[in-house]
């Protein structure tokens, strides 16, 4: 049995906190979602240790602002915006196909959650096409950059909510059943996971490392705009186990995967609490879920997102 992996560091770590004393000059990043929340503070926590960061949005206009104020509180210049809509996937092909040289951290951090019923341009389920496809095309595509690295690291962001259910791989994009918001952003975050371990699988040999995390519970960062109070399913009374956060204390699991000395060699983990995960039990909201973890739905999947994408790897 693998040995779990533990640090110093734990809910109430922030980001900084988790950077501490680490020197990122020379390293490239991308981080997803960047523009706000999560994604902004995992971007900024790097560019202040030096790396030089790509601010990733869909709205171009706003990933530029973002990038310029992060350049402007850390002092590093070697910030820049890109635009990246990872429900389109001409966006995500152009995004790949546009960058050029060796590519050190990938954190897939965007997502969305509990959305209506809605559909991408080729007709999937906009949570799974945003959170996980695109997510996996975009990776995909970057994997020659990635492996031009020796030593990169992908941070690819899940859930607590992934307990809710696994891939529906008869019906991914519930045409067959009513469509779940609950259901399917749990789908998202499942497959957050198991595109991890997969990819970690398939990749370790190219000094590849891939480990997936659950951020906890942050609220304020735009994610839970589609709803007004968090349902009972998502936090059942008296069994949660789960803390809220800030924002800092929320990208202190990202930024540990993606450049802490604590977590070199790690792949095909997932995280909470900057510690890795125990396995879930029933009726406490923490933990990964065995289907979550498994190789054969990892595989599955993968064959899946290939089918679904058209992703070159």
């Amino acid at each position: 049995m693998t040995q779990s992996i533990t640090t110093p560091f734990g809910a109430q770590s922030t980001a900084s906190d988790v950077l501490t004393g680490i020197d990122l000059t020379g390293r490239r990043a991308v981080v997803t979602g960047a523009t706000g929340g999560l994604g902004r503070e995992t971007a900024r926590a790097l560019a202040a240790s030096g790396a030089e960061v790509t601010v990733a949005g869909r709205i171009l206009r706003t990933a530029t602002t973002a990038a310029r104020e992060i350049a402007t509180e850390t002092g590093n210049r070697l910030t820049r915006a890109a635009q990246l809509d990872l429900a389109d996937p001409e966006s995500v092909a152009a995004f790949a196909a546009g960058w050029s040289g060796p590519l050190h951290i990938l954190v897939n951090n965007a997502g969305i959650m509990a959305t209506p019923e809605l559909r991408t341009s080729t007709g999937r389920e906009l949570q799974f096409a945003t959170n996980h496809l695109g997510h996996f095309a975009l990776t995909v595509r970057l994997h020659d950059a990635l492996a031009a690295a020796g030593d990169a690291r992908v941070v690819v962001l899940s859930s607590v909510g992934h307990i809710n259910g696994p891939v529906r791989f008869d019906d991914p994009d519930f045409t067959k059943e009513p469509y779940d918001p609950w259901l399917a952003y749990a789908q998202s975050k499942t497959a957050n996971i198991l595109f991890a371990v997969e990819a970690a699988r398939r990749w370790k040999a190219d000094g590849i490392a891939v480990n997936a995390c659950n951020p906890g519970r942050i609220w304020g960062t735009g994610l839970g705009r589609h709803m007004d109070t968090p349902p009972a399913a998502f936090d059942p009374a008296g069994t949660s186990g789960v803390s809220e956060k800030d924002i800092p204390q929320g990208a202190a699991t990202s930024v540990l995967l993606a450049a802490s000395p604590w977590s070199d060699g790690v792949t095909g983990r997932y995280f909470e609490d900057c510690q890795e995960a125990p396995p879930h039990v029933p009726g406490v909201r923490r933990g990964v879920a065995a289907y979550a973890v498994d190789p054969d739905n990892a595989r599955k999947l993968w064959d899946l997102s290939l089918r679904l994408t058209a992703a070159d790897q």
